[in-house]
């Protein structure tokens, strides 16, 4: 297969391009930054350099693939428009460079933020009325009705929270656990689903490969239910020992998020951590169901939470990250 990968040089895209190489197909990325794509090189991906707004570089990166794996977008903002203009805007342009080309076949990359929050003991299947709740939220859901209207031969997956080997994110929570705290905001008691990298990219190869998947809407996550609270106690005893939770109350929360936005305001940069982003934290799930995924592909995460921590926080210490 000839697969073209945006967002290659992320972490999820990281990690997809590698499987894709791995199974022997011939991998495309397009990369804005020539430093960052060098690993890719090393495995034998072919580079183009560009982004999804190059109107010269992302025609050619199309051209000739048998699948696209759109995974590239803004997960941090100044603004709701950046945010659109990245993962509405980028996918549009996407969409239309494949139409030109005549490539059908689309994997979106989405996000379950795009489908909402859901009831406490009650997964999303996939198949509900999208109740985003943040910019960043609007923004994938934007990009998935641009999919959906588009003559394209689409499937969409929607990750919960991602982890792994070469995530930052998730380090962050790891360094907290250092210090015997996990912070968490509300009670603890809400409700996630996560995915290792790994399997994440297995799941998006069997979604491209299964034609049954065409025109459907998943969410690919490990299906072990989690609270919050436990997932800091889950961090720390990967590492070996005990936190105690810290429980932020919802205006502690806010204040806390309106500082860290507005200090990254003055700074001219863009963070994650906004009261935008509170809209998230203070809902009661963020859990999805992939029986759907699994019927459909035969796809099944390998890494339930606690294999999974283990094995990116041998990770993180093997690479001197922590």
């Amino acid at each position: 297969m000839k697969a073209l990968v945006t967002g290659a040089t992320g972490f999820v895209g990281s990690h997809l391009a590698e499987a894709l190489r791995q199974r022997g197909d011939d991998v495309t990325a397009l990369a804005r930054s020539s430093r960052k794509a060098e690993p890719l090189i090393a495995q034998g991906v072919s580079v183009i350099p560009g982004d999804l707004h190059d109107g010269a570089a992302l025609p050619r990166a199309v051209e000739g693939q048998n699948v696209v794996y759109h995974v590239a977008g803004l997960v941090a903002a100044r603004n709701e428009a950046e945010f659109l203009r990245a993962n509405g805007g980028g996918t549009e342009n996407v969409v239309a460079a494949m139409e030109r080309a005549g490539v059908s076949r689309l994997i979106l990359v989405s996000s379950l933020a795009a489908a909402g929050p859901a009831p406490r003991g009650a997964p999303l299947s996939g198949d509900e009325p999208a109740r985003p709740v943040t910019a960043y939220g609007r923004s994938k859901l934007a990009a998935e009705q641009i999919v959906r209207r588009s003559g394209l031969s689409w499937s969409i997956v929607r990750p919960p929270i991602v982890y792994g080997p070469r995530d930052r994110e998730i380090l962050k929570v790891f360094r907290l656990a250092r210090f015997r705290i996990a912070p968490v905001f509300g009670d603890g008691a809400q409700e996630l689903v996560a995915v290792h990298a790994e399997d994440l990219a297995a799941a998006l190869i069997a979604a491209a490969s299964s034609p049954a998947t065409t025109g459907r809407t998943y969410t690919a996550c490990h299906p072990e239910v989690f609270t919050s609270a436990q997932f800091g106690v889950a961090v720390a005893s990967a590492m070996g020992h005990s936190v105690t939770t810290l429980r932020i109350p919802q205006p502690v929360g806010r204040a806390v998020l309106s500082l860290t936005e507005a200090a990254a305001k003055l700074a001219g940069q863009s963070t994650i951590l906004t009261t935008d982003k509170a809209n998230e934290f203070f809902q009661p799930a963020w859990t999805g169901d992939p029986r759907p995924l699994t019927r459909d592909t035969g796809w099944r995460a390998g890494y339930d939470l606690k294999s999974g921590l283990a094995h990116t926080y041998r990770w993180y210490r093997e690479a001197g990250w922590l």
